[in-house]
């Protein structure tokens, strides 16, 4: 079973936004020397908590300081990009660390309504329009537009010897339905989504056309905190769960709360069955426990790889949390 890391860059209370990029960099080089198959970093705008909006500019940081574990974005937000500037990054980043560099694809917003619109003009049309950008960035990172195109004579330089491995991301079955159109391997947010995996992901298998990978390529990406008991895993747990009600409420701008602050955290009725459906999507436990929860996934969906989300609100928690699955797992 291949195991890989989703980065969130999480900006722990009482921390620097400069700790938390420092701990991406050090998560990273951790998750190489565990065997980790890959380490993808996401972007967000303006959320209090989450340290970075820019992949890119975390990538041959993160790059450069390690020497073998695949690197990627999870995701690029297309709608506010233009396919061939995304292109070019990413072909540079590919030409820089070879045979190393996913591209994670996505159309979340990544953000409020106001940093949108500051983002991007039209973002609701680009939405509409990702199918066309999707096409356009896979021409781009190919070298591959008809010769009818307007894009058919330049290319998205510098053109690396083994191109960015691209990656479509999503929760539905329109995304599964395109990522298999277009040939593209595909990774399910079960962390982010109550739907089950098991239908969307056999609607990608059957509409599969085969591209790049040739045959269908899946990851099923999920939340699990491990810790040495089953309590203390959930006593980790509970800063990022009151974090994300807080986050629901406006209310999270200090980052993750301390275990101690959540524990003091007064749920409403609502707010406590939120929390109990967010327990339902993770898995934690002891490390036996997360092995047999991780197998569990594995058996049911299938998928060809499982990448864990982790947020606590002590680095050293979210490290050892990594290092005991990897003991366990890899």
């Amino acid at each position: 079973m291949k195991i890989s890391i989703l980065d969130q860059a999480p900006i722990s209370a009482k921390q620097t936004a400069r700790d938390a990029l420092e701990q991406s960099v050090l998560l990273a080089q951790i998750a190489e020397k565990l065997g980790y198959t890959r380490y993808w970093i996401a972007e967000h705008h303006n959320i209090p908590g989450l340290a970075c909006p820019a992949p890119e500019v975390m990538l041959p940081y993160i790059g450069a300081r390690t020497s073998k574990i695949r690197i990627g974005s999870g995701a690029v937000l297309l709608p506010h990009y233009k396919p061939y500037k995304v292109a070019e990054l990413y072909n540079l980043l590919a030409t820089l660390f070879p045979g190393r560099v996913d591209i994670g694809i996505g159309r979340a917003p990544g953000g409020s309504a106001e940093v949108t619109n500051a983002l991007t003009d039209n973002f609701l049309q680009n939405v509409w329009k990702l199918p066309e950008s999707l096409k356009n960035f896979l021409h781009f990172i190919n070298d591959s537009h008809p010769e009818d195109s307007e894009f058919a004579k330049i290319k998205a330089a510098p053109f690396p010897e083994v191109r960015p491995e691209p990656w479509l991301l999503g929760t539905s079955e329109k995304s599964a339905r395109l990522a298999a159109e277009y040939g593209m391997a595909y990774a399910f947010g079960l962390f982010m989504s109550d739907k089950d995996p098991r239908d969307i992901l056999q609607v990608y298998y059957d509409s599969f056309l085969p591209g790049s990978p040739t045959s269908p390529q899946t990851i099923l990406t999920v939340s699990a905190i491990c810790a040495e008991t089953t309590e203390q895993a959930e006593e980790i747990a509970l800063s990022s769960l009151i974090w994300s009600i807080q986050q629901g409420k406006g209310e999270g701008t200090s980052g993750v709360p301390s275990i101690e602050d959540a524990k003091n955290y007064k749920l409403s009725p609502e707010e406590y069955e939120t929390v109990e459906n967010m327990k339902r999507r993770m898995i934690m436990g002891n490390p036996k426990q997360v092995k047999d929860g991780l197998i569990e996934l594995h058996k049911k969906f299938n998928p060809d790889e499982i990448m864990i989300l982790t947020i606590t609100y002590s680095f050293e928690d979210r490290i050892k949390s990594y290092e005991l699955i990897g003991g366990e797992v890899l």
